[in-house]
């Protein structure tokens, strides 16, 4: 340390204090040094440089595109009914026919009609752009949802029911329309589209979890087809909203000479995986709803059917923000097994125990494996569906 007396201090290697020299001006560049006691302190007044801004997060990321925030709006007001519909429907007629056999038959030839119907759609929508086909699609669904409502509260014949819940298969896939703007804007980008299709199934698990308890509060707490109405008018307002953000629609396609979605390679297993899910969440949800009832907690069916929605929910948001190993292909299997296991948790619940609350968590447990399993899915539909243009 180089030794001063006390009240003396350098600045760029000149000395000041009593009888020194003029003090010099200190360059920006020159720490100021000065003695106190034994201790030489040494002050930096260069100007700092801007700190480097924190990198965002993966979900930040995706939503400063954009127009991302404004179409995701109404596309979530759009997705609530998908939880709410079904929900409603065998609630409704479930407590005015006193019949929930007819009730999940009624919503099973929904699903069947969904099934043959919705690639039609999705592939018009495909080719003459989003705009043009949802929405009047969506204006027939909403219509079905009101002919059934108007069926089941004026006491029509049963077939009437089944007829009005099949006009609702041209309801058009409103996730399906989200993903597609995902991988318009994120197209190139693998590691944001994942991020994105995993906030998607997010999504659609949120839906499935406020929607069923949102429909069972409503049929609950005014009359039996309010579910429906509010169900309804949700998504004919989500669907017009969502279509009026034009910014972000990809473009529609030409004709394509390419094959049929359902032949191209490797399609075939994946709408197996699709129907084979279908069908166990649409059993579980009526049978759900019966065993509450049979418990004497009919009001809490909704609550624990949004618990496995709950669970999933969680899983795929925790899913988009890692980057797993390995390709969705080899993937895929590995989520089918898990998926398939926790699924028999429900039926060992309620088979063994009897108890409503063990069910519960059996759902929320269950729900973990499907979020997984469907971004997986969605994502290999992308990819070997034939491309349009």
């Amino acid at each position: 340390m180089r030794q001063s007396a006390p009240g003396r201090c350098w600045t760029g290697g000149t000395a000041t204090g009593d009888g020194g020299a003029m003090p010099q001006p200190p360059s920006p560049d020159t720490p100021l040094l000065t003695v106190t006691a034994d201790t030489l302190v040494v002050a930096d007044f260069r100007p700092r440089g801007p700190s480097a801004p924190r990198p965002k997060g993966p979900y930040r990321r995706l939503f400063d595109l954009p127009g991302a925030r404004a179409f995701t709006a109404g596309n979530l007001i759009a997705r609530l009914p998908m939880g709410m519909l079904s929900v409603s429907a065998v609630v409704m007629i479930a407590g005015t026919r006193g019949s929930y056999a007819l009730a999940g038959a009624v919503t099973a030839t929904g699903l069947a009609a969904t099934a043959v119907v919705a690639p039609w759609t999705a592939r018009l929508v495909d080719r003459y752009g989003q705009a043009r086909i949802a929405l009047p699609a969506t204006v027939f669904a909403v219509l079905g949802s009101l002919a059934l409502l108007l069926c089941v509260r004026h006491g029509a014949p049963d077939w009437t029911l089944f007829a009005s819940y099949a006009a609702t298969a041209t309801t058009p896939n409103t996730g399906g329309m989200s993903r597609a703007r995902w991988a318009h804007l994120l197209k190139g980008d693998s590691e944001a589209l994942h991020t994105a299709n995993s906030f998607e199934q997010a999504a659609d698990e949120l839906c499935f979890m406020l929607g069923p308890v949102l429909a069972a509060f409503l049929c609950a707490t005014f009359f039996p087809e309010a579910g429906t109405l509010v169900g309804a008018v949700l998504l004919l307002t989500g669907v017009a909203l969502f279509t009026a953000q034009r910014s972000t629609e990809p473009p529609a396609g030409r004709r394509s000479t390419a094959r049929a979605p359902f032949r191209a390679p490797g399609m075939r297993p994946l709408l197996l995986v699709c129907l084979a899910t279908g069908a166990v969440f649409g059993s579980m949800e009526v049978v759900t709803i019966a065993f509450a009832d049979t418990s004497g907690h009919h009001a809490a069916s909704g609550a624990v059917l949004a618990l496995q929605a709950a669970g999933s929910c969680a899983a795929g948001l925790l899913y988009g923000a890692v980057r797993p190993a390995g390709s969705a292909r080899a993937r895929l299997p590995w989520c089918l097994a898990a998926m398939a296991a926790l699924m028999t948790l429900p039926l060992l619940a309620a088979g063994l125990t009897g108890s409503l609350l063990v069910l519960a968590g059996a759902l929320l447990v269950a729900g973990m494996a499907t979020a997984t399993t469907n971004v997986k899915t969605m994502t290999l539909f992308k990819r070997y569906t034939p491309k349009t243009g």
